[in-house]
């Protein structure tokens, strides 16, 4: 049994907001159960430097915890004077996902940039932010459209990312921390609209996990993000 009671292929609730950020061009805050992140797309006008030129724009990331989102005070990195490692690699992980369905060429030489600040953590903040990034980057790219700044169809596919684990000897999906600090074998998947993998992290926490073990991991994380495409869709009608 797991600790929320969950079947082993549930989700948590999930539900996606947009338009909660008054001066962000695209805004959407996302709940994984107890986990809330605030993610919002600002248009840039000018490119990154190494793009100019190229009539192509791009698409990056920030990524952020506030002090209390955990159980206890984490101290703000800002204070320290750079972001720490996790914080580059979500970040980073954030902004690889959102370009893998965006035409870059579209947008010409502009910067989108997503900001996804984490209000509260349960587990799970980064495969939430990706999938409440989307929203918010679909939301910025319409009004960009509305403004006739886009040239064709900028967004190619949604994007959605899962977490899924082996807890107590079985494969479940959609951890939250309690699972999460106590898993055998913890993995992210970053799965587009029309089930391409982007981005797979997966590790062993402690036995190593089977070929066997991974694909069953892989199969609960296509359903679940599947499901969470629908949200997205439905988010956006």
């Amino acid at each position: 049994m797991r600790p929320s009671k969950r079947a082993p292929d549930e989700l948590r609730k999930v539900s996606l907001e947009r338009a909660v950020a008054r001066y962000a061009e695209g805004s959407c805050l996302v709940k994984f159960g107890d986990t809330h992140v605030l993610c919002t797309a600002s248009l840039e006008e000018r490119g990154p430097p190494w793009l100019r030129g190229t009539g192509r724009g791009w698409v990056t990331a920030e990524y952020s915890m506030l002090p209390r989102a955990t159980l206890e005070r984490t101290r703000r990195e800002v204070t320290s004077g750079r972001p720490s490692g996790r914080t580059h690699e979500i970040q980073r992980l954030i902004g690889r996902s959102l370009r893998a369905v965006v035409d870059l060429s579209a947008i010409g030489e502009r910067q989108i940039v997503i900001d996804c600040d984490v209000l509260q953590a349960d587990g799970g903040t980064r495969t939430a932010a990706i999938t409440g990034a989307w929203v918010a980057l679909h939301d910025c790219l319409a009004w960009m459209k509305a403004r006739s700044m886009v040239q064709g169809e900028a967004l190619k596919d949604h994007v959605a990312a899962v977490s899924c684990g082996i807890f107590a000897g079985t494969p479940v999906l959609d951890l939250d921390y309690a699972e999460d600090s106590a898993a055998e074998t913890d993995a992210n998947f970053v799965i587009t609209g029309s089930g391409g993998l982007v981005e797979v992290q997966g590790t062993a926490e402690g036995k190593p996990f089977s070929v066997e073990e991974l694909m069953t991991l892989v199969e609960l994380a296509r359903a679940g993000t599947a499901k969470l495409v629908d949200l997205q869709k439905m988010a956006v009608m």
